[in-house]
């Protein structure tokens, strides 16, 4: 249903089950999938792909010309998946010549007066609470929760299962399964109540547990420790996950305490 207040590009493709609200603009070469919402007063901006069961507040902007002074109006696209909520005044920037397209995947849930720069890559289940502020090529892996009013520098990698104390300004790469917290920022345990909620069995939290002891606790640098773990430790998905992470670092890790 799309309400005769709203204004849609005749270009836009909008899926007959979708909802359009009063005031939202839909501007060209648009896709919108099954089941989403686009409120009143939102924007959904040109060369935007956003699929299934989503749900756009209002006053939110999507898709967006980057605010990047290298940008020169080339065709980029902002790609977001199925059932991904969007709350009022969030906004997310479309790509540049970098990388062409900002990614944002399922399940996700990005709170009121978020904003996603341009040529980030968000992964599925992650919840960004108010005002998180991502830079531009950030990326945000799998289950990830960022506290309200995280700032996040360009070009950061944050991993699988964090959790980011709220007001933290992150200009580190954060490995997967933490906690990271403080300022500056620093490893502060690992995110145990989450991966007992998400169905990690004891003996895969004791895995991780032993790496980041060798990683933050052990005193050893980091190039000793990750000797030691892969000479230590059996290998498993969990330890391989932490090991490559740090490894394929191009910013470095945060610090432990």
């Amino acid at each position: 249903m799309i309400s005769p207040l709203a204004y849609v590009h005749p270009d836009a493709k909008i899926d007959e089950t979708a909802q359009i609200g009063p005031f939202a603009i839909i501007e060209e070469d648009v896709e919108i999938g099954a089941g989403t919402i686009v409120d009143g007063n939102a924007t959904v901006c040109a060369h935007t792909r956003i699929g299934k069961n989503c749900h756009i507040f209002p006053s939110a902007v999507i898709g967006a010309i980057p605010q990047d002074l290298k940008f020169h109006g080339e065709l980029t696209y902002t790609i977001i998946g199925d059932n991904n909520v969007m709350r009022e005044c969030c906004t997310i920037h479309r790509g540049t010549f970098s990388k062409e397209k900002t990614v944002i995947g399922n399940n996700n849930l990005i709170m009121a007066y978020c904003h996603v720069a341009h040529d980030c890559v968000l992964h599925n289940n992650i919840i960004m609470s108010n005002a998180v502020q991502l830079a531009g090529e950030v990326v945000v892996e799998d289950h990830a929760i960022l506290g309200g009013g995280t700032l996040v520098h360009q070009f950061s990698h944050l991993g699988q299962h964090i959790m980011v104390q709220g007001g933290t300004h992150v200009n580190k790469d954060i490995p997967p399964y933490v906690i990271a917290a403080r300022d500056p920022i620093q490893f502060c345990g690992i995110n145990s109540v989450g991966l007992n909620r998400r169905g990690f069995t004891p003996e895969q939290i004791a895995t991780i547990q032993a790496v980041y002891r060798l990683l933050y606790v052990s005193k050893l640098n980091m190039t000793q420790a990750l000797e030691r773990i892969e000479q230590d430790l059996s290998a498993s998905p969990e330890r391989d996950l932490i090991v490559n992470f740090v490894k394929g670092s191009d910013r470095g890790v945060i610090k432990g305490l």
